[in-house]
């Protein structure tokens, strides 16, 4: 069975090698036909610390890590534009 690939955005990376992608799906409802938009939460091994919050990122299914770790950080897909230009976090 193939391994799946997600892609989302770092909402947490406050603990140790660890991350949490928020995966958004669009979706159409079953009875009233409109797009609407499910979230979820996935946490994922980051061995070196590397990712940041708001950081896009891909994430592979891989043997489980811990109880609640069953995903591996693949690879950068952008970069954290919106906390850059936002002065809140600068």
């Amino acid at each position: 069975m193939p391994k799946r690939i997600l892609s989302g955005i770092v909402s947490s990376s406050n603990s140790n090698k660890t991350i949490t992608v928020s995966v958004t799906r669009r979706i159409k409802h079953k009875l009233y036909k409109k797009i609407i938009r499910q979230t979820k939460k996935y946490h994922a091994h980051d061995e070196n610390n590397d990712y940041k919050i708001g950081d896009t990122v891909s994430i592979i299914e891989t043997k489980p890590v811990s109880k609640l770790k069953k995903w591996k950080v693949l690879s950068n897909t952008g970069d954290n534009w919106w906390y850059k230009c936002n002065p809140i976090f600068s």
